[in-house]
């Protein structure tokens, strides 16, 4: 089954502080010396350089990332993908689990097939934007590229999942299995997360229905949501 790959960004933090310099004047024997450098001190301080700070960028909210295969409660997993293969889902290879990870759990139930897959990706502020302008940014991304792919795809704004979500729903054929795919993309603050469900009735058995597979799908994003720290 497919499922869609996540991006991948680096991190950085850094800041800049702008020294301060200050001019003093001396004063000669002479009284009309003093009043000349005193003039010039007064010169040179009002015209002293200051410093101006640079505009400080809020911190990330999320940290870290929970382990996307306990994301979602077991209970979900087992209704969205009966007789999974491996209950406790396969973890997708990451090298930096703090920033991204995802797991994906397959079944196949008498002649009916499914497939869940979720994914996570986390972001820093780096200098000139911050971690939720990346993650608004990788939201609209991953919209953008799971419409892409689809064929014929709809498109709900979903409320209550995060700061905003989507889901993207269609159905296609592999070989001469219908199937009904749904992905919702979710954010909530500097975190990305996308959960991709489908389904197909095999060997002409029942396809699944889509209202449900819609409806669970949203299910398992609050969730995933929900374990956010």
């Amino acid at each position: 089954m497919h499922r869609p790959a996540a991006p991948h960004l680096a991190r950085l933090l850094a800041c800049a502080a702008v020294p301060v310099m200050l001019l003093a004047g001396c004063s000669s024997g002479s009284d009309s010396g003093a009043k000349s450098q005193q003039g010039q001190a007064g010169s040179s301080s009002s015209g002293s350089s200051t410093s101006t700070a640079s505009p400080s960028l809020a911190p990330a909210k999320y940290k870290t990332l929970p382990d996307p295969c306990k994301a979602m409660s077991q209970d979900t997993v087992n209704h969205l993908v009966q007789s999974a293969k491996n209950p406790n889902g396969t973890a997708a290879n990451s090298n930096d689990l703090k920033d991204r990870g995802g797991c994906s759990w397959n079944g196949l139930d008498g002649y009916q097939f499914r497939y869940l897959d979720d994914s996570f990706q986390r972001f820093d502020s780096i200098p000139n934007a911050s971690a939720d302008d990346q993650a608004k940014s990788s939201f609209q991304q991953a919209v953008q590229t799971t419409t892409g792919k689809a064929s014929s795809p709809k498109t709900t704004q979903l409320s209550g999942l995060g700061d905003s979500a989507t889901l993207i729903t269609w159905d296609d054929k592999k070989g001469d299995d219908p199937y009904h795919n749904a992905t919702v993309v979710a954010r909530s603050a500097n975190v990305v997360v996308v959960i991709d469900f489908n389904g197909a009735g095999m060997q002409g058995d029942d396809k699944p229905k889509a209202d449900e597979m819609d409806k669970d799908t949203q299910q398992a994003a609050k969730e995933a949501l929900a374990s956010l720290k």
